[in-house]
């Protein structure tokens, strides 16, 4: 206590992030880490925050502190992108947009709630890019929050990003975010893939197509083998449960595509 050895944010920030590189679960394993002599070898350093320093940060460390994190992550990507690092994104960027479900287990956490799939945690919003596998963002949210909610403000932010750096970029996304007042503005700043629900008047409008309308979809081979030689498989042994007690077994025999124009209630444009 008579020498003042205050650690800097970005100590706090990085002692976090390589606790989770660690395999850390909990801030409880960094006690673990702070007695590994080769780690703090590695990390060239005496000391690192214990537990309860982390914490006490982490109280401190609000949602604008998050969001001002990673502006500064994502201001220094948008210098290597436009120097070394141009032909990481290639020709098209591909921006994906998903939410997943954090699971915890602890009974105080403030902000957590039930999810749809009765799991209690945490529901973050990432929004990736896919080129590079760079995480571009990620929100927060409740566990009982829908995977949309407040996607359209990270979705724009990702797009303006990358827009200076790619001569083109895509949006995919699953059917929660099929936000169709948002469809003209991305039409003008980036191509857009996400799935649509199978509504009644989009069902209707496939039943009507022309028969000649419909083609096979081939997809592609997972891999290839390099050696040319098949190897021998092992046995199914899902298959032989789901046959052997009588389960109902529903198996894809082929896929049919087609396409049709279509103007979403909320769109100017088909």
């Amino acid at each position: 206590m008579k020498v003042r050895l205050a650690y800097r944010e970005s100590d706090h920030v990085l002692n976090l992030a390589y606790n989770v590189a660690c395999r850390g679960t909990r801030l409880e394993d960094i006690e673990r880490l702070r007695y590994d002599t080769a780690y703090l070898n590695a990390l060239g350093a005496d000391l690192i925050p214990d537990p309860t320093t982390a914490g006490d940060f982490c109280r401190r460390f609000d949602v604008a502190d998050v969001v001002t994190l990673m502006g500064a992550i994502n201001s220094v990507r948008a210098k290597l992108w436009a120097g070394r690092g141009r032909d990481l994104l290639g020709p098209v960027a591909y921006l994906d947009v998903d939410g997943t479900i954090g699971l915890t287990i602890g009974s105080r956490k403030e902000g957590m709630d039930i999810s749809s799939k009765g799991i209690w945690g945490y529901h973050p919003l990432l929004s990736s890019l896919a080129n590079t596998r760079e995480v571009l963002s990620v929100v927060n949210r409740p566990g009982n929050v829908p995977s949309h909610a407040g996607a359209a403000e990270w979705i724009d932010a990702a797009i303006d990003l990358v827009t200076p750096h790619t001569p083109r970029v895509c949006l995919r996304g699953d059917t929660d975010f099929c936000l169709t007042a948002h469809f003209d503005d991305w039409a003008e700043r980036a191509d857009f893939v996400v799935g649509m629900d199978n509504s009644t008047p989009l069902r209707a409008r496939a039943d009507a197509l022309d028969e000649a309308a419909w083609q096979r979809l081939h997809r592609p081979a997972p891999y290839t083998n390099a050696t040319g030689q098949v190897r021998a498989r092992r046995e199914d042994v899902k298959a032989a449960i789901v046959t052997e007690r009588a389960y109902l077994n529903l198996a894809l025999d082929y896929e049919d595509v087609a396409e049709f124009t279509y103007t979403p209630g909320k769109c100017s444009r088909p």
